[in-house]
């Protein structure tokens, strides 16, 4: 069986899915790859939402941020007097006074995304942790000092012509689904391992001569309609739990795979 025929099974023919145990075992975590990229595709939309927010967001930024320079590693301007300006994503501080510390721009966050602060020193990014920026970022707070190079040179000018000319990448989208997969290959296979352990009981209790890794194998071709509904679902609910869904789901379609399947005598 190929893999293409197998996704066809999955969807139409439940009953053909018993088969899957006869693919190798690179096919099938080939396969898992597959679904773990469609899996994704929910974080995928919700960071080019927030990343297409912030670009709009930036552009009226880009409008309140006065002349400065940098020099010996400290912001220089004739402004006197910081400000706080806030949009529906963004906090910008503007404080070259130091009178604010990184951990103030982090507490500033409520409700927005990001919190970005133009210190005396240093330059301060906080970003709103979840599951899709944790799965794209990382971290949630970034500083950044004036004495490195690519910040020695930066001024007002430059910074507002960065962003209210700045555009997205084209291929931006197709960086934030690879990355996104990663946290999504690894809940897939926690899902299919703890849902195989109840297949595998269920497929003694019905003296199937199944090994494990033959149900493994079905039990993750059968799991391919569920993450294709759940990644719609999530795509408009991000409060939706594709995961408990997923498990019940093809935990179903992996009883009627192996249904008919021969009997231990």
């Amino acid at each position: 069986m190929t893999l293409l025929q197998l996704a066809k099974n999955s969807v139409l023919h439940f009953n053909k899915l018993k088969n899957a145990k006869k693919i190798g075992f690179g096919k099938i975590i080939l396969y898992l790859l597959l679904l773990s990229l469609i899996a994704a595709i929910p974080i995928t939309i919700q960071v080019g939402n927030v990343f297409s927010d912030i670009q709009s967001d930036g552009e009226q930024i880009a409008e309140q941020i006065p002349d400065f320079t940098i020099e010996d590693g400290e912001m220089q301007t004739q402004e006197q007097d910081g400000f706080i300006y806030q949009t529906d994503s963004i906090i910008f501080t503007f404080d070259p006074e130091g009178q604010r510390t990184p951990e103030d721009i982090s507490s500033d966050m409520i409700g927005n995304f990001l919190s970005v602060g133009l210190l005396q020193n240093e330059a301060v990014l906080s970003v709103q942790s979840n599951e899709a920026t944790e799965a794209v970022l990382g971290d949630n707070q970034f500083e950044f000092s004036y004495d490195e190079e690519r910040l020695q040179n930066l001024s007002g000018e430059e910074l507002r012509d960065e962003l209210s000319q700045s555009n997205l990448p084209w291929w931006t989208p197709l960086i934030i689904l690879v990355v996104a997969a990663y946290p999504s290959f690894i809940n897939l296979i926690i899902t299919f391992l703890i849902t195989t352990i109840i297949g595998n009981l269920y497929s003694r209790i019905r003296r199937v001569k199944n090994r494990f890794l033959d149900n493994l194998k079905i039990m993750i071709a059968s799991a391919t309609l569920p993450v294709i509904i759940g990644a719609v679902i999530n795509s408009f609910s991000a409060r939706f739990d594709s995961t408990t869904f997923v498990a019940i789901l093809a935990f179903f379609i992996f009883m009627r795979a192996i249904k008919n399947e021969e009997k231990m005598e």
